[in-house]
């Protein structure tokens, strides 16, 4: 059920991404600003129900995976990786928040120039 749950979230947080992408909005920049807008939506819903998960108790776990692993991850990753890098630096790791939110951009940009590279783009 934990599955069904994470699965039925991820399907409407991806179907949701792809409306918010079709919204025909002139970008005459080369600013991302619908990713950027997504980003920015999936953050503040996953840090509402983190907050609110934690101010009732009483929340079925099932629940809380469909909307922070299914909806919010199916939406996008970047909230959980911002969510991550907070809850660093709330618990005093603040090299390891700086190191992990580094590597995760740095790294992740390298692989995909990597893949581009042996794919011969």
């Amino acid at each position: 059920m934990d599955i069904l749950a994470v699965g039925a979230g991820g399907f409407i947080g991806a179907v949701l991404r792809y409306l918010i992408g079709k919204i025909p909005i002139s970008e005459n920049t080369v600013f991302p600003i619908k990713t950027f807008a997504i980003n920015v939506v999936g953050c503040l819903a996953i840090g509402l129900i983190t907050v609110l998960v934690a101010k009732n108790t009483n929340v079925e776990q099932r629940w809380i995976l469909f909307l922070k692993v299914g909806l919010c991850g199916g939406f996008t990753t970047f909230s959980t990786f911002a969510l991550e890098t907070t809850d660093l630096l709330k618990d005093g790791h603040t090299g390891v928040a700086f190191l992990y939110a580094i590597l995760s951009v740095t790294v992740g940009c390298v692989v995909i120039f990597g893949a581009e590279l042996l794919t011969g783009k």
